[in-house]
């Protein structure tokens, strides 16, 4: 996987920090209907707080395993328990499940851009060469989780 991301210069944290700063100024700044009221604009901390959680637990699986958590690292473990029986990208998820958070806590239509962007991005710059470069690694092992757990959920 080394090389994969680094000739983009954009790692999946400063894509999901660009859409979260582009979620929030759009929202002030091209105030476009509220959709979701109060009180039920909270239930956006529910999907914040997935989101984290999924992150930490994903990372945390990377580093028991003693393999990158980095896009344009080499692999060196295949890691398919925890978060990773429910999807093949639970950090993505993650990150994805914290913008929609954040796009229902400000409850106008134009914030729900920003996830959408991201899900966008990431299925194409990310995703896709980097489950290229994990049948690479790991082959027929890959092929075979491939088959068992969802691409997101």
């Amino acid at each position: 996987m080394s090389n994969i991301n680094t000739k983009r210069g954009l790692l999946p944290p400063t894509l999901l920090f660009i859409t979260l700063l582009a979620e929030v100024i759009l929202h002030f700044v091209i105030p476009i209907k509220m959709i979701i009221l109060s009180p039920y604009r909270y239930f956006g901390v529910i999907f914040i707080i997935f989101g984290v959680v999924m992150n930490i637990w994903a990372d945390a699986l990377f580093k028991k395993h003693q393999t990158t958590v980095k896009p344009d690292g080499k692999p060196v473990y295949l890691v398919a328990e925890g978060p990773f029986r429910i999807s093949r990208h639970p950090m993505y998820l993650g990150m994805l499940s914290i913008l929609f958070g954040i796009a229902i806590i400000l409850g106008s239509v134009i914030t729900f851009i920003s996830p959408v962007i991201f899900f966008v991005i990431m299925n194409q710059k990310f995703i896709r060469t980097e489950e290229e470069s994990m049948i690479k690694e790991f082959g027929e092992k890959y092929y075979n989780y491939q088959k068992e757990t969802k691409k997101w959920i």
